[in-house]
């Protein structure tokens, strides 16, 4: 059993009636926003840009940004006290979080603390919305919001930005497709079990593999709506290398055709990353690293969900 679940199973809860779907416990919906922490909000602003995002509003208390295009939510976390943890002390840009969409938003935080999870405290402003969380890799937060419709999180805590679309499309029908988490040595089964006891997941057969670094474990989670599944690839360190923070590397973004993205993108000024090992490709392509931290993997999915 993983370490990161506190209680053993002997003494968990009965599962919820209101989430007696045993393949999605918590009535799972993909991915609301992922969250950078950085304190150089302005230049991961332009890599955002460089990637068809678009700034959309402002945080009515924090210094917070949100960025969007279709169907994603970015989030600019450069409020002094807010990095989570999350941080390398290299002062580069860190993924400090991600929010995941669910049926009801109190009752999954219930569910997985009561299977072991660590609760976050969690201390809303006045004109706040209360957002549960749980810790996740390298001290960074799962949130859960069940506000993701007609009404959202982002209609209560932001403030939009005059004069701007607020539904930039995606470019080329990009979308989220999942995450990639760097993890100890040996600690593949500690992750599995984890994401598998609270999220439901599902481990994918290493023949079946996805875009061009094709490393590690990789776990598909449940959705309400199939679309919306993401993955997560879990990448342990290479034999003669000794770094074992554990941590969100990076984001995994799907388009239905990479040739065409990675052409749209470069236009916009992304650089690609083109080695013998890896390189732009119909199966996937893989942007350099930009401000030391910040890379985003490009993969090949027919999916384009709701808003691209």
């Amino acid at each position: 059993m993983s370490d990161f679940l506190i209680k053993p199973a002997t003494g968990r809860e009965p599962l919820q009636a209101s989430f007696s779907d045993a393949s999605n416990p918590i009535g799972l919906d993909g991915v609301e926003f992922i969250e950078y922490a950085t304190d150089k909000p302005q230049a991961l602003g332009q890599v955002l840009e460089m990637m068809g995002f678009r700034p959309i509003a402002r945080h009515r208390s924090r210094e917070v940004l949100l960025y969007r295009q279709g169907d994603m939510n970015i989030v600019v976390n450069a409020h002094p006290t807010e990095t989570h943890g999350a941080h390398t002390g290299s002062g580069h840009p860190v993924l400090s979080a991600i929010a995941l969409r669910v049926r009801d938003a109190r009752a999954a935080y219930r569910y997985v603390v009561e299977r072991g999870a660590w609760e976050v405290p969690t201390h809303a402003e006045v004109m706040e919305l209360h957002i549960p969380a749980i810790h996740g890799a390298g001290g960074s937060r799962i949130y859960f919001v069940d506000r993701y419709k007609e009404f959202s999180i982002y209609d209560v805590d932001f403030v939009p930005i005059p004069t701007v679309d607020q539904r930039p499309p995606a470019t080329e029908g990009i979308h989220f497709f999942g995450v990639v988490q760097y993890i100890g040595p040996e600690r593949s089964y500690d992750w599995i079990e984890f994401y598998s006891e609270l999220f439901g997941t599902e481990l994918i057969p290493d023949e079946e593999r996805f875009g061009i670094m094709p490393k590690g474990k990789l776990l598909r989670t449940p959705a309400l709506q199939p679309a919306n599944r993401f993955m997560v690839q879990l990448i342990e360190p290479e034999f003669n290398v000794h770094d074992a923070n554990e941590r969100l590397h990076r984001i995994g973004l799907g388009v239905p055709d990479v040739l065409a993205a990675v052409r749209a993108l470069r236009a916009l000024g992304v650089e690609f990353v083109e080695t013998q090992a890896a390189h732009t490709e119909q199966r996937g392509a893989i942007t350099r690293t930009y401000l030391g931290s910040v890379v985003f993997e490009l993969v090949h999915s027919a999916a384009v969900q709701a808003g691209a």
